[in-house]
Formats: C-alpha cells, structure tokens, sequence
C-alpha cells in the first residue's frame, strides 16, 4: 500500500447555533482540500490536507493532517507545483485515505457540539409496482391460515 503514515495534527469546531434550535433545510457540506505536496526522504512525499465539514448556518467542524504517499514523489511534487493537482493514481487512494479516517473523528465532534452526524441518510428508493392497477400482487399479499 503507499499509503505509509496517516496524521490528524488540528481539529477545530464551531456551533453557531443554539442547542435544540431548528434550522430547516439544513444543508452539510463536505469538502476535502490538498493544502501542500513536500516530497521527504527517499520515495516519500507529504501531502498536506484541510477536510471541512460545513453546516450552513449551524456550524463548521475542521480537520487538518497530513498523509505520507510513498512512490514517485519528485513527480508527484512537480506535478502539484505545475497544476495544483495530484496524479489519479495519487490522488484517489489518498481522498479514500481522508475520508476514511476524518470522518469517524468528525461524528465524534459533531456529537460533542450538538450537531447533526455528518454522515449522509441512507438513500431510500421505493420500487415501482409491476402489477397491473387493481390487480393483486401475490408476493406482498398476507396469507391467514
């Protein structure tokens, strides 16, 4: 894996808020920055990351770390000097990395500010009834013996 080492160094949170107070429609944003790309010794380069989560108008919780990538690190360095981005190879598994390891702590966060978990409702979707209007449909129907 080149992934080798993983580093929350700050964590900062903030309720606007009042406790108990209901923001209707209330959005929660997620947004993952790359902050610095520093190639270090041999084949490692250090990538500096921000990992927002932003409630509008309720709160903001902010995680900032860094993720240690081992591989090609002067052309993975080179290429975010040039463009301010990352190879795909690079920059997929360290997003996954991210995401991965910053959002356990910002559930814990958001629980000691009184926030919503950040985490997406499960998307639920209703089937479509095949069965023809009035007709009955012999899977879903109770059965009294």
């Amino acid at each position: 894996m080149p992934i080798k080492s993983f580093e929350v160094f700050s964590i900062e949170g903030k309720r606007y808020s009042k406790l108990g107070e209901r923001i209707p429609q209330l959005r929660v944003d997620h947004n993952t920055a790359v902050t610095a790309v520093t190639p270090s010794a041999g084949e490692l380069v250090t990538i500096e990351f921000r990992f927002t989560v932003n409630y509008v108008g309720m709160g903001l919780i902010k995680l900032e770390g860094r993720v240690s990538w081992e591989g090609d690190s002067k052309s993975v360095a080179e290429q975010w000097s040039k463009t301010n981005a990352l190879p795909n190879e690079v920059f997929g598994p360290v997003l996954s990395a991210i995401f991965t390891n910053c959002m356990p702590a910002a559930v814990v966060a958001a629980r000691d500010l009184g926030l919503p978990p950040p985490i997406p409702p499960p998307q639920i979707q209703m089937k479509k009834s095949t069965k023809p209007p009035g007709g009955k449909d012999h899977k879903s129907s109770m059965e009294v013996g």
